[in-house]
């Protein structure tokens, strides 16, 4: 790696020095040994870089046989260490018996020093019994003292029972008392209500007459504006055709009055059609008219639908 990298700096320099040379014409030949000495450069360049790679080839073959003989080794050091537990584990056992018999035997030694030590305890027991009864007799005259003082506050603690269910009882009747005046109350609030209630069911009668009345006079001037609508409706279709009839009236009375049969005739003749074919070209204007008049007609129906639709509303 450091003859690639002294190399390379080589090659720069060279590159440099061409580089330069090129720039001065005044020296044409060493710039061709420069050339040369590239070249050969390039070719050490190439050499190094192919050992290089065999050398990085041969280094992975070492390290993945240096990583197998690794795990040879992780798998000896396993078994191995399994063999030490193992070893430890039987000595530990060895130890173990070992102490077992030698507790055994102290267990022994022991029991016989407890079995003389319990003999001796059992006659200072039997010593100690005699002592014991002596308190024992003791203890009761003074206990018989204490039952009697017990017995005399317990006579004390019944009178004041006595006296305190007396007063409950005396409660007990007050609270019968007030139940009493409770449901005196109960009554008397109920009645009330009842009254109240009564009282509101004769106002929704009364209510419930008007709403009556109203709604038949709202259904009396339904049918008023409906009877009122149909009249002006049928009232201004009437004068509609009346108009309607009175414009033609007019109109062909001016014609007739306008064109003579003669008139009639020539145009006929102009135009290649019969007179009854002229007269009804003459009438198309009037269409228009008659079309204007449906239009108004559509309008009318329109307005009273739309009077339908608000008396049908609330």
């Amino acid at each position: 790696q450091q003859e690639k990298e002294d190399l390379q700096g080589k090659l720069k320099l060279r590159e440099h020095l061409s580089q330069t040379a090129g720039k001065s014409e005044a020296t044409p030949g060493p710039s061709k040994n420069t050339d040369l000495e590239m070249k050969q450069l390039q070719c050490k360049l190439k050499n190094s870089n192919t050992e290089i790679t065999k050398q990085s080839t041969t280094i992975k073959s070492l390290k993945e046989q240096l990583r197998e003989k690794e795990a040879r080794i992780r798998e000896l050091q396993a078994k191995f260490s399994r063999l030490d537990r193992d070893l430890t584990m039987k000595r530990h056992l060895i130890e173990d018996l070992r102490s077992h018999l030698k507790a055994n035997q102290e267990n022994e030694r022991t029991s016989n020093e407890t079995l003389e030590s319990l003999e001796r305890k059992i006659k200072a027991l039997a010593e100690d019994k005699k002592t014991s009864i002596d308190s024992l007799k003791q203890r009761l005259n003074v206990a018989t003292k204490e039952k009697s003082q017990y017995v005399e506050m317990y006579h004390k603690a019944k009178d004041e029972l006595e006296k305190k269910d007396l007063k409950l009882t005396k409660l007990e009747r007050k609270m019968i008392e007030t139940e009493c005046a409770m449901i005196e109350l109960k009554t008397a609030t109920s009645q009330q209500l009842h009254g109240l209630a009564r009282q509101s069911a004769r106002a929704l009668e009364t209510l419930q007459k008007e709403l009556l009345l109203t709604s038949d006079k709202v259904e009396e001037f339904k049918t008023f504006v409906k009877t009122l609508t149909r009249e002006l409706h049928d009232s201004v279709q009437e004068l509609r055709t009346k108009i309607e009839l009175a414009k033609k009236k007019g109109k062909m009375k001016a014609c007739k009055k306008g064109l003579s049969q003669e008139c009639l005739q020539l145009a006929a003749s102009i135009l290649n059609v019969s007179t009854t074919d002229l007269y009804e070209i003459l009438q198309e204007g009037h269409d228009e008219e008659t079309a204007k008049t449906k239009m108004g007609f559509e309008k009318d129906k329109e307005w009273l639908q739309h009077i339908q639709k608000l008396l049908e509303a609330q």
